[in-house]
């Protein structure tokens, strides 16, 4: 005897009710729009829940996507991401902008190595007493971290130096800067795992219930009314991994890599089809674009492409030469032949006019340091290899970034000899429930094993299902 396990059970049932969704599931967030308005629309309308991958995309074009997504003819759950930009704290400032007009009342805070003043006055924006006497934040933060040290400044009230800096600013009141200080800076904290993008490659296993361990500590410490929850991210993309998040206490699941290999993804058939080729063994770390000075790496594919090797000689000739001018003329020459296929002179000429539009202070710095002028010139390569990907430009295909992280592989090899092998009939939704449901045969599979009952093979259990059919036995 087992009794039944709703896909709605799964996880914590106060984060499906505090987000207004049906199950405890996330899409994450991809930069550059990977994580599109339809992908988002999709989860959107199944009771998921999506975030639009606002991160190096142009403030109009993340203007343009909130716009189609608060325009359907019904609202659905959504968020959008907020990724930390160290070298350009004025982006986060006018993302923040962006959303506060906009009404966005969720963000994903992604790649933080610490708080930083638009973050706090976003999640303090609107915060007020309801006549109960029930402190009330209209604005929700779900930090994605891979680190303690971080999932603990998440965990904390806003810090009292950035309270108080909105109350000189007019941002907040006083009597809101009080409120502030008895709330959590995210009640929901994504343990990040072995990811793609930016990861700390470090295994759910031991990661998560360090995490688990914190948030308890913090929900002592302060008495939080608004309960600390956690979900796990990073190596979800098959129905055991999803379970075993399930098991060590997820509150949600959130997903990336697998669904980059959907069809609703904003990048090309091409990249989908080199996802849809993936093994575990087909992933490494290459310099990251948005943080290429401090030496920070992304996950990305290996098979199929060049970029990481070549991120990691430009990165090596970063720190050996303090300017352009000093590099080799024959590594120059390599360079301007194989890697830019353009004259150093002329990537710094876009790369000026790219910057002169966007945060001229980049310029100015450039001015003033050789050095971090040959790095916003090697950054170029960085920011336009995600771009080259995403619009299938078949001519740079060798200098793809595709960001990715190992359990693209172990998708394929669940998902190989089912309908789901074939990239085209890869669909967010039907992925996602795929998990939820073959996590809660696990679950059911597993008491009846703990019975003596024998079982048939996992293959059998846990193969791919259509939609409908997964909807007929739900029924």
């Amino acid at each position: 005897m087992i009794p039944a396990c709703p896909l709605e059970s799964l996880g914590d049932p106060g984060f499906c009710r505090d987000h207004g969704l049906r199950y405890p599931y996330i899409g994450g967030s991809m930069a550059k729009g990977i994580s599109s308005v339809a992908m988002v629309r999709a989860l959107g309308d199944a009771g998921m829940l999506g975030f639009f991958g606002a991160a190096g995309l142009p403030l109009e074009e993340v203007e343009d996507a909130l716009a189609e997504l608060q325009s359907g003819p019904e609202a659905i759950p959504f968020g959008v991401n907020l990724i930390h930009s160290p070298n350009e704290p004025q982006l986060e400032e006018a993302l923040v902008d962006l959303y506060l007009r906009r009404g966005i009342a969720l963000i994903e805070a992604s790649a933080f190595l610490d708080l930083t003043l638009p973050v706090v006055r976003f999640r303090t924006h609107g915060i007020y007493r309801d006549p109960s006497g029930e402190i009330v934040t209209p604005n929700r933060v779900i930090a994605k971290i891979s680190r303690e040290e971080v999932a603990a400044k998440f965990f904390a009230p806003p810090p009292e130096r950035f309270l108080q800096a909105l109350v000189a600013a007019g941002d907040l009141s006083k009597e809101q800067a009080e409120l502030a200080a008895s709330i959590p800076m995210a009640q929901d904290v994504t343990v990040e795992a072995d990811s793609g993008g930016h990861t700390d490659n470090r295994p759910a296993i031991s990661l998560f219930p360090s995490i688990r361990a914190l948030r308890q500590e913090f929900q002592d410490r302060h008495g939080y009314r608004q309960r600390l929850r956690i979900g796990l991210g990073g190596g979800i993309s098959t129905p055991a991994s999803a379970a075993a998040a399930f098991v060590m206490g997820a509150a949600y699941l959130v997903t990336g890599s697998v669904n980059q290999a959907c069809v609703e993804s904003g990048t090309c058939d091409e990249v989908r089809q080199l996802l849809a080729e993936t093994r575990q063994a087909d992933i490494t770390m290459a310099p990251s674009g948005d943080m290429f000075e401090m030496g920070v790496n992304v996950q990305v594919l290996k098979r199929g492409t060049m970029f990481s090797m070549r991120a990691a000689r430009l990165y090596e000739l970063y720190r050996l030469h303090g300017s352009i001018d000093e590099l080799p003329a024959l590594e120059r020459q390599k360079l301007e032949k194989t890697v830019f296929r353009l004259p150093l002179e002329t990537v710094w000429d876009q790369t000026r006019t790219f910057f002169s539009r966007r945060d001229p202070r980049q310029l100015e710095k450039a001015e003033r340091d050789p050095k971090y002028r040959m790095a916003l010139v090697f950054r170029w390569y960085l920011g336009q290899s995600p771009v080259w990907a995403n619009r299938g430009e078949s001519s740079r295909r060798i200098d793809y970034q595709i960001w990715c992280g190992p359990a693209m592989g172990a998708f394929n090899e669940w998902a190989r000899g089912s309908f789901l092998e074939e990239p085209s009939r890869r669909q967010v939704v039907t992925v996602a429930l795929n998990l939820l449901f073959g996590a809660a045969v696990i679950f059911r599979a597993n008491q009846l094993s703990l019975q003596g009952m024998e079982l048939p093979s996992d293959s059998e259990l846990l193969a791919p299902l259509e939609t409908a059919r997964i909807k007929e036995y739900l029924s």
